[in-house]
């Protein structure tokens, strides 16, 4: 079963939502092309929602650290909800879990993104 991918606002944060298996092939290259279109939409809020995804592997792990170097880059915030079981387990071995903000709450996390924006210059 192929990598559903539907994305939604919740405020001024960009919620991608993952349903399936991300892993090498046309599912994280999804991923990546999608994550590189919100960005070439000016989006700089991302939280990749990532409660429906079974598996894991080493493709979609560069889909998804790629999304987020390229939206530090930008000035961006980038940002995992809820991965759980294995998913969880593999970010947690490959310490991504320690380099992106991962929150296990949808509205604490749309929320955080408020207390990540950058003061205005005065």
């Amino acid at each position: 079963m192929p990598l559903k991918i539907s994305t939604r606002q919740v405020g001024d944060v960009t919620i991608v939502d993952l349903d399936g298996r991300l892993t090498i092939g046309a599912d994280s290259d999804l991923v990546a092309a999608r994550l590189r279109e919100l960005e070439s939409q000016s989006v700089r809020k991302i939280l990749v929602n990532l409660t429906n995804v079974t598996q894991l592997d080493s493709s979609g792990l560069s889909a998804l650290a790629g999304g987020f170097i390229s939206m530090k880059r930008l000035g961006g915030v980038f940002k995992f909800l809820h991965p759980c079981g294995r998913v969880r387990e593999v970010l947690c071995v490959t310490r991504l879990i320690d380099i992106i903000p991962t929150l296990d709450n949808e509205a604490q996390a749309v929320a955080s993104f408020a207390s990540t924006a950058k003061p205005a210059a005065t």
